[in-house]
């Protein structure tokens, strides 16, 4: 039987600065990610949770991810639990994790930190697979 794809609702508000952004569709897992801290005195970051959930209907493992997060603006990276390897400086950065992930894991990828002008907001986040398991 095959499952029919629902994009998840997203719904915007101005009074809160904060955004949400979830994915699923895009190759095996599901992504959620959303600001948990907004630039304040003494500090001019934003921090990212970044949390997937692996749906390998056929059961494959995987070892590498990549997390892509698109914003309204340009950021520069400063740090993850994972390494940056396109898009500082740009609307969209990709960052490359080793995590072992069965078929059904839930992975969380940790504080993403960035830096940007007031107001950035998620507006879009995939992580790829690499479908492969050398922990046999």
């Amino acid at each position: 039987m095959m499952k029919t794809y629902v994009k998840p609702m997203i719904i915007g508000t101005e009074e809160i600065a904060e955004s949400i952004y979830m994915a699923s569709g895009s190759d095996c897992y599901t992504v959620s990610c959303y600001i948990t801290q907004i630039p304040q005195e003494g500090r001019g970051d934003y921090r990212i949770q970044c949390n997937a959930t692996h749906a390998a209907t056929d059961n494959h493992h995987s070892t590498e991810q990549v997390l892509v997060i698109t914003f309204n603006q340009p950021v520069t990276y400063s740090s993850s639990n994972g390494t940056c390897i396109a898009g500082d400086g740009t609307a969209s950065i990709s960052i490359r994790y080793s995590c072992h992930n069965n078929a059904s894991d839930n992975i969380g990828l940790g504080d993403v930190v960035v830096v940007s002008d007031p107001g950035l907001a998620i507006s879009d986040a995939y992580l790829t697979c690499n479908m492969t398991c050398n922990q046999h």
